[in-house]
């Protein structure tokens, strides 16, 4: 979200780094660099591109508008992507998303667009707009879409898809739908007026489509806007294809990965609304100072700036600066004057080559904790005095000597946590919730803690924020920089995400309570929160932390009443009855440390269920949560690499289970899938989950032929046709029509196809208005023992505790008698 911007004295957000660029030291620009943002001063365009999800976007083409046409970019992904799949990890939902916003905004460093989000939720794959619709509340994200146009005021809008059948994925069709929409109501006072109390309407210029030729969809066509794209800028020393490539690999959970891309490329766009144009992006749009009335001394000055920049000594570019800055501040467009005051003191401090660094002295805090920081300042241009003037509104008139670095130390009132903004409340099916609507389309909180400093430079005061980090040197990867973490007074944590009450047995959690904050003696009353279905005991419990006991560990006895099979959650509260939650913490090397505060909750499920299957092997994929989800119910699990699974002897297993997405990630699939066959023809069991049509390193998938398609079923709660004679439905567990009650998201994607005889396909499902589709469970007999391969997404309903779920997983599994 664009921040608003005081114009006491000179005020800039220079060097305010968010929490994503929170891994790495304080970037300093090179010469390059500075001259690069030197010619954009002159550039007073913006693009607004507009899809769905992270990497929706167009990474080349973002980065030559921001790069080699200087224009003020910025991606709309109208979600985080939290509906997706995790090639790198386990994390699914809200944590995927947590990622995935991370990895986004890595790209938009690399391609130097901005990045915006709108409350909407990625509920996972959807089919058409109008069920995507039925998740999300349309008007509502059209209304966040609508503020964000209006705060960034773009002169040209494009949109990744079309809003038909073209588009795939529902979120893209909708995305386009809302992008037509929200273009024209931007521009009209009566929609939304409760918004121009602080913003003005805005009529973008004109709407494109980018069109494109990948997968099977080729919309390019020679009658389309053609934009040539490949160009090689030598102040970065890459072609835009090149920087693409680096933007694009950000996306590492998505395995997104690609390569680099050198010479002509070309961009195609067809014409959606507004104004006309058959040649240019930018057609009649005027995007030089001259769209301000009396600014044509600016737009000499900042030429003859760039005229006189030298490369070995930019600092001599900065009493120049100051003027362009004076002429700029007394423009009447408060819009322009924002962005162009900002860049011009960006420039300054660059020019002086200025470091500053917030530093914070331990990583973690708690609300009502004081946080000490050190703040360290080096000025290594050879400029004329710089005077520290004020760091958080206190006095300290100190000037900094040149390529001396500079401490000084301040503190700051934890009084927040650092909570995403977007998940302070429960979220709904179809999107989030958060209280202050002026946070909408901010990537990561606003109000992130910062120290204020006040500069003084040539006798002109230089105000703005940094934010404040911890680092610490790691032996491998060297000096990193993360956001601090501001938690809840009490947080907890249990080993035991789900709890399985087996025919009404009583069942325990253990759960450790933690005293976060720095008061040391604290009295807290916590008390259990479950459905009156369940008893749980105690059903109080007295913390009293001491000096030298911070953490304290407490049982409980959870007890389904009835044997009803049921699914319900169990949580705490604590205080003036505040929930109880987690401090979990998600680490990977090509992002910033995330940690955000979920409330701690327990699935607790009343099965049914009779499990005769002792000890799997469980060979890892892409990473799943079954192997936590099977010792759950008192199976022993050992997790195996390739190397195990080719050597080890499998006889020893009941069963062999192989992880999500294995063919598409374990260049051994071939010679293990071999092993896996004969493992079988002996006597075993072996059951393959889901894998991703595209990219795979082995189709060799079981002992008869089948091939992978794009079909699946979305609607977590369609009617599931099934052969109840089958034994697989009947054996060691009973299952009936309510065993597919309660399912989560989806019930399978990438369902088989062209399915050898051999195979039975006892199940049957379909999405609303589609043919029946037969290929999410594939069982046969070979030799001995079964091969069963499986579409149903079990890797989201057994960790989601689904009933019904567990007791066909465990059919699966287990050998008739």
């Amino acid at each position: 979200m664009l921040k608003s911007i005081l114009f006491t004295n000179i005020f800039i957000c220079l060097t305010f780094l968010p929490q994503a660029q929170a891994q790495k030291a304080t970037n300093s620009w090179n010469s390059a660099d500075i001259k690069s943002k030197l010619e954009k001063l002159n550039v007073l365009g913006s693009v607004l591109y507009f899809a769905a999800h992270p990497d929706d976007e167009n990474t080349k083409l973002i980065a030559w508008l921001a790069q080699e046409k200087h224009y003020k970019t910025g991606y709309l992904s109208l979600t985080r992507g939290d509906g997706g799949q995790n090639l790198i990890g386990t994390e699914q939902g809200i944590e995927l998303g947590l990622i995935r916003t991370q990895e986004l905004l890595a790209a938009r460093r690399i391609d130097q667009g901005e990045q915006f989000f709108t409350s909407a939720f990625d509920f996972g794959f959807s089919k058409t707009s109008e069920e995507t619709f039925n998740f999300w509340d349309k008007e509502q994200v059209l209304r966040e879409a609508v503020w964000i146009i209006r705060k960034f005021r773009p002169d040209v809008i494009i949109t990744r898809f079309p809003p038909d059948a073209r588009g795939g994925h529902g979120h893209h069709q909708a995305s386009a739908i809302l992008a037509k929409e929200a273009f024209v109501a931007a521009a009209d006072p009566t929609r939304f007026p409760e918004q121009l109390k602080q913003v003005k309407p805005w009529k973008a210029t004109r709407l494109l489509w980018n069109t494109y030729n990948f997968g099977n969809q080729n919309t390019i066509s020679d009658d389309q806007i053609q934009i040539e794209i490949g160009q090689y800028n030598p102040l970065i020393g890459k072609s835009y294809g090149e920087v693409a490539a680096e933007s694009r690999s950000s996306h590492k959970s998505q395995g997104f990965g690609s390569a680099a891309q050198v010479g002509k490329s070309t961009e195609y766009f067809e014409y959606i609304a507004g104004e006309a144009t058959n040649k240019d992006l930018f057609e009649n749009i005027d995007n030089t100072w001259s769209r301000i009335p009396h600014t044509a001394a600016i737009s000499t000055k900042i030429k003859q700036i760039n005229a006189s920049f030298q490369l070995d000594h930019p600092e001599k570019s900065i009493p120049d600066l100051f003027e362009a800055l004076t002429l700029v501040k007394a423009i009447a467009d408060n819009y322009w004057k924002e962005i162009k005051t900002n860049e011009i003191n960006n420039l300054i401090l660059a020019c002086a080559g200025v470091r500053i660094e917030s530093i914070a002295a331990k990583p973690h805090y708690a609300i009502e904790d004081t946080i000490k920081v050190t703040n360290q300042l080096i000025v290594r241009a050879d400029v004329p005095a710089i005077q520290v003037a004020k760091i958080n509104g206190k006095n300290i008139n100190q000037n900094l000597e040149n390529n001396t670095l500079t401490s000084f130390t301040s503190s700051y009132p934890a009084r927040f946590s650092t909570q995403p903004y977007w998940l302070d409340a429960p979220n709904l099916i179809g999107r989030f919730q958060f209280a202050d609507f002026n946070k909408t389309g901010a990537p990561e909180n606003p109000d992130y803690p910062a120290v204020d400093y006040e500069l003084v430079i040539n006798g002109k005061a230089l105000n703005y924020k940094k934010p404040i980090q911890y680092k610490f040197t790691d032996p491998v990867r060297g000096e990193i920089y993360n956001p601090i973490v501001i938690s809840p007074a009490i947080t907890a944590s249990t080993d035991q995400t789900i709890v399985l009450s087996q025919n009404n047995t009583p069942q325990k959690v253990r759960v450790t309570f933690v005293n976060e904050g720095s008061t040391k003696n604290r009295t807290e009353n916590v008390s259990p929160v479950v459905n009156k279905n369940w008893i749980v005991t105690p059903n109080l419990v007295k913390l009293e932390y001491s000096e030298n006991q911070q953490q304290i560990i407490q049982e409980f006895t959870v007890q389904a009443q009835t044997r009803d099979t049921r699914l319900d959650t169990l949580s705490f509260r604590y205080g003036s009855n505040e929930k109880v939650k987690i401090n979990r913490d998600i680490h990977y090397d090509h992002i910033p440390a995330i940690t955000w505060f979920p409330d701690l909750t327990v699935k607790v499920s009343n099965l049914q269920l009779q499990v005769p299957i002792k000890k799997v092997g469980y060979l890892v994929g892409a990473g799943d949560l079954i192997p936590e989800s099977l010792r759950a119910i008192g199976i022993s699990v050992d997790l195996l690499n390739e190397t195990q699974a080719l050597h080890q002897n499998l006889a020893q297993y009941d069963a062999v289970i192989v992880g999500i997405r294995a063919f598409n990630v374990l260049k051994s699939m071939n010679q293990i899938s071999a092993k896996l066959n004969e493992y079988v023809k002996n006597g075993g069991t072996v059951l393959e989950q889901y894998n991703v049509n595209n990219k795979l390193l082995s189709n060799q998938f079981g002992p008869y032929p089948f091939r992978l398609g794009n079909s699946r079923v979305t609607e977590e709660l369609a009617v599931v046709k099934f052969d109840e004679q089958n034994q697989i439905f009947n054996y060691p567990n009973k299952i009936i029509k309510s065993d597919f009650d309660n399912w989560v998201q989806e019930r399978g994607l990438y369902f088989a196809e062209d399915i050898d005889s051999r195979y039975q396909t006892p199940i049957q499902m379909q999405d609303k208005n589609e043919p029946l589709h037969n290929g999410s469970l594939l069982i046969t007999n070979y030799g001995s023992g079964r091969f069963v391969y499986t579409s149903l997404s079990f890797f989201r309903q057994l960790p989601a505790g689904v009933p019904g779920a567990y007791r066909l997983f465990v059919n699966l599994l287990s050998k008739s008698k």
